[in-house]
């Protein structure tokens, strides 16, 4: 048997050593949660939010499309840059982000729709190609669409504006499925359901790609949220249950809340066991 070389023995040492601090480092530098239930449990009242609050500072409190749009789009660019900034996922700053981005998508299709009159199928075309294009760009830059992989600032910029354009995407489809073709809001979620229980079906029996099916759930869970938000919101005569915009969407922050403070205890004691590894 040949014995390593005293160079060899170190550079063995060197390489064991990183793998026991290294890949615990890039978990904790991973700037998007694991995909869990509780994940998809807040990215749909994340989305229902997002209905529901464009709604309610649109109409209920009258600020108008243009005045909500703005006010939300800088909030959102605050909650970016502090998310960009930091090192690790911190479920906080994560999460209120995508309730911002949820919000400012509802509003862009808004402002299309409502305020220039462009209509929900073109809307809808216009968000999947721009959707298309960045998943393309992203992965003939970065090799992967995974979001386990979001560990550098370019490739947080592509998954950031790819989720931006999924709620773009997402509200225009849920109202050109639920008002343009005039099946309602409980038919809507119901479509929207059955379409990611396929999708669950395809990844667990059929093994399709996880990453394409991360994406066309991610998607999917957009007008599945928006259906229900109208759905609770929206009064009784046009379809509604009648609970409004703000009683939907305080029960629904409330509910974001609690599951992120739990994510964030969790996330605490993750991050202690690893540094106590390492």
């Amino acid at each position: 048997m040949v014995l390593p070389t005293p160079s060899q023995e170190e550079h063995l040492s060197t390489t064991s050593t990183l793998s026991t601090t290294v890949l615990p480092v890039r978990h904790i530098l991973t700037k998007v949660p694991e995909v869990t239930l509780i994940f998809w449990v807040i990215k749909v009242l994340a989305t229902t939010v997002g209905e529901t609050a464009a709604d309610f500072l649109n109409v209920d409190l009258g600020l108008g499309l243009t005045i909500t749009s703005v006010i939300m789009a800088v909030l959102l660019g605050v909650a970016l840059i502090v998310q960009f900034k930091l090192h690790k996922y911190t479920p906080a700053v994560y999460w209120l982000a995508v309730v911002l981005i949820s919000v400012v998508g509802t509003l862009i299709t808004d402002n299309l729709t409502d305020s220039l009159g462009v209509p929900l199928w073109v809307t809808t075309v216009v968000f999947a190609i721009a959707l298309a294009a960045t998943f393309t760009v992203w992965a003939i830059s970065e090799k992967t669409l995974s979001i386990h992989s979001i560990f550098t600032a370019r490739r947080e910029t592509f998954y950031w504006l790819a989720v931006l354009f999924t709620f773009a995407l997402g509200t225009a489809a849920g109202d050109l499925v639920a008002e343009g073709l005039n099946l309602g809001f409980l038919v809507a979620l119901l479509v929207f359901t059955g379409a990611i229980a396929l999708v669950a079906v395809a990844y667990l029996v059929f093994h399709l790609n996880a990453v394409l099916a991360f994406w066309i759930a991610y998607i999917l869970t957009r007008p599945l949220g928006a259906s229900t938000g109208d759905l609770l919101s929206q009064p009784v005569v046009d379809g509604g249950l009648g609970l409004g915009t703000t009683g939907t969407s305080v029960l629904f922050l409330s509910v974001i809340l609690i599951l992120v403070v739990v994510l964030t205890r969790r996330a605490r004691t993750t991050n202690a066991q690893l540094t106590a590894t390492v």
